[in-house]
């Protein structure tokens, strides 16, 4: 995919097995415990406000493995319910 690691904001567009083009934006960039292994966390929200989640290397190439995709997007969720609790108090 992308020849430099991705950025906050940055736009990525996928294609579908349809063919179809969904732009991606990214929302956030983790690093695993180890601080070994980073990824990107991706969205996009439809015409219809429905939004959809992808995690990828730092190079915008989808991460392969199911289990650990969600675990990162676990992670993400977790940290943005956090940090709003933290904005409300």
């Amino acid at each position: 995919m992308a020849q430099t690691p991705l950025d906050l904001k940055d736009m990525v567009y996928m294609k579908t097995r349809q063919g179809d083009e969904i732009e991606f934006s990214v929302v956030a960039l983790l690093e695993d415990e180890e601080g070994q292994n980073t990824y990107a966390v991706l969205r996009s929200e439809s015409e219809d406000g429905e939004e959809s989640f992808i995690v990828t290397d730092p190079y915008g190439t989808l991460v392969e493995d199911d289990e650990l995709a969600q675990q990162v997007l676990d992670d993400y969720l977790l940290f943005n319910e956090k940090a709003g609790e933290e904005g409300e108090a």
